[in-house]
């Protein structure tokens, strides 16, 4: 039963990161050009987002906790699919960004975080395996839908594609979700209060390992995501061309699913806090490699591989660290908790770091504060391990 569970989550994680994640930057520059809008003005649709995303995750959190799962991944994939056919219909940004606003609140409902919820609520004690094994599944999302969509908008055009996306939520999203996920299969809580009561998420914000993760996470997610978006003129500024780039960063989304193949290996002989800590060494020196890398395309895939397979396994410490290094109760509500301020920075750090390549006009200055925000999440991440050894001593 376990295995039928993971396989119906993880379809419908790779159909809702596939649809409702990635699609929207394949798609933009011929929306723009139907828009009349420019990336810029394109891109803060992502940016709200995120950021309903990020004020939404408590609530969602929260009601998952009281044994709403079904309900709350059910309803985030049909939203998403009605929000996609709307958004095919789109003709203006203000269309396009009330839309987005909707479509954040869709990801708050049926993205990785709610999808570890259901996962710990279903394993219990055990719910590393689980996770690592949804994420392996969530990895190809990637994989299938960029070219899927790219292939549709190139053949039956950008709006066509996005209301195909819709279609395929109702089927292979909602479906799984309202199949797979049944409180009545839950494991018994441990504690007879309700899960989502004041008293485990206060006891949670009173553990100081709570607040290191928080450090840790929001510096991740914030260098992570300015390496992201600005990868691409990064790398063409560093003298590679288009094709050698193209090509490296295609190879990331297969070395995060490479990386949690390696990770459920060797699960059994290894703690949470051993792997976040190399982790969090190893994302730092990543960057420093970035900042130093010879223009020479061996080094490139060599940095790609490294980067993506970090990137990838820090999916399955970001689930599994509530558990492991803050309390095990009330994990929805905790989790959504930590995961709303690097929502935040997610929706922000981009633009800053745009703003910081406008002033300085190179992405020197932009590289060296990622090493340096990444070295504070290292940082964090370490005090965390320290003080949850102290609280559980």
């Amino acid at each position: 039963m376990q295995r039928f569970f993971i396989t119906g989550l993880g379809i419908g994680q790779v159909v809702s990161w596939g649809t409702i994640y990635y699609a929207f930057p394949v798609v933009a520059d011929r929306m723009g050009i139907d828009l009349g809008a420019t990336r810029t003005e394109l891109y803060v649709a992502a940016t709200i987002a995120f950021l309903v995303a990020a004020v939404a995750a408590y609530p969602v959190g929260a009601w998952i906790d009281r044994g709403h799962g079904r309900i709350v991944m059910s309803v985030g994939a049909a939203l998403s699919a009605l929000l996609l056919f709307a958004w095919s219909q789109a003709t203006s940004l203000s269309q396009l960004y009330l839309l987005f606003a909707g479509i954040g609140i869709a990801q708050a409902l049926c993205l990785y975080e709610p999808a570890f919820a259901v996962v710990a609520r279903r394993y219990g004690r055990d719910a590393r395996s689980g996770i690592t094994a949804l994420t392996l599944w969530g990895g190809f999302a990637s994989t299938v839908f960029v070219p899927l969509t790219e292939f549709l908008a190139e053949r039956f055009g950008w709006r066509n594609a996005i209301a195909s996306l819709g279609a395929i939520n109702l089927l292979f999203a909602l479906v799984p979700y309202l199949l797979v996920i049944r409180a009545n299969q839950d494991v018994p809580l441990e504690h007879a209060e309700a899960p989502a009561a004041r008293g485990p998420v206060h006891e949670a914000i009173r553990t100081p390992s709570f607040w290191a993760l928080l450090v840790a996470f929001v510096s991740y997610y914030c260098a992570f995501m300015v390496v992201t978006y600005h990868l691409y003129p990064l790398l063409r500024e560093r003298g590679f061309d288009a094709a050698t780039v193209v090509t490296a960063i295609a190879l990331i989304g297969p070395a995060q699913v490479a990386g949690r193949v390696v990770m459920w290996a060797v699960a059994a002989r290894i703690s949470v806090a051993q792997l976040g800590i190399a982790i969090f060494v190893g994302f730092p020196l990543a960057l420093y490699a970035l900042a130093v890398l010879p223009t020479v395309f061996a080094w490139l895939v060599a940095w790609a591989i490294f980067h993506g397979a970090i990137n990838g396994v820090m999916t399955i410490v970001r689930g599994l660290a509530v558990p492991e290094l803050v309390t095990r109760r009330a994990y929805g509500t905790v989790n959504a908790l930590l995961a709303a301020p690097s929502n935040v920075v997610k929706a922000l750090a981009p633009l800053g770091a745009a703003i910081v390549w406008q002033a300085s006009e190179s992405y020197g200055p932009v590289l060296a504060g990622c090493i340096l925000i990444s070295v504070v999440g290292t940082l964090g991440f370490g005090a965390a391990v320290a003080l949850a050894r102290r609280t559980h001593e």
